[in-house]
């Protein structure tokens, strides 16, 4: 009598091994990083406590007699860096074009701007630019808002000074680094609107 070839399987375990389960990813956030509750709060104190320095140094140099307006010290350092259009000026500042023209008008009397055209073809389109003379006074009031906030900051004792310091340093960190540079140029590209507080 003939048999057919016998085959021998372990019925031990499944012929078909099935996947394991996957245990759900958890992401871990390392214990140095800010939550993003902390980063928002950190963010409205920023957005608070700039502008109240910019304020108050702004009134002491108009009491001074060293600023005429506090737009103009932001202009002055806006057109030291090239020259802009009017338009360019308006958006950067976030005013209106009769705004911007009283503003610059304001600076072409006292020599610290002019206005220029671009190209002999077209003479229609003005370029606001920086004179010796803007460019001697944002200097000098550069020196003027050291000299208030200096004069401010001095009653501060050395540790909330080395606070102070390294807060600074986080800053300058954060906002002088590329990734945050590209961050922000992509926002604006996306026309995302402003933070409001």
């Amino acid at each position: 009598m003939s048999y057919g070839k016998v085959c021998m399987v372990n019925t031990n375990f499944p012929t078909v091994k099935e996947p394991a389960e996957r245990s759900p990813r958890i992401m871990v956030r390392s214990p140095k990083q800010m939550t993003r509750d902390q980063a928002r709060e950190s963010a409205r104190d920023i957005l608070q406590i700039i502008p109240l320095v910019m304020r108050t140094v702004a009134a002491q140099l108009r009491s001074a007699g060293e600023l005429p307006a506090p737009a103009h010290f932001g202009l002055l350092s806006i057109l030291c860096e090239r020259p802009r259009m009017l338009t360019e000026l308006a958006s950067l500042q976030g005013v209106s074009m009769p705004t911007m023209s009283n503003s610059i008008s304001a600076m072409e009397e006292r020599g610290w701007v002019r206005r220029t055209a671009p190209t002999e073809q077209d003479r229609r389109v003005a370029m606001i630019e920086v004179t010796t003379t803007g460019r001697s006074a944002l200097e000098r009031v550069a020196r003027s808002a050291e000299s208030h906030l200096a004069e401010m900051l001095a009653p501060v004792d050395v540790t909330s000074r080395r606070r102070l310091h390294n807060g600074l340093g986080v800053l300058r960190k954060i906002f002088t680094s590329e990734p945050a540079a590209s961050a922000g140029r992509q926002r604006s590209r996306r026309g995302r609107r402003p933070y409001v507080a």
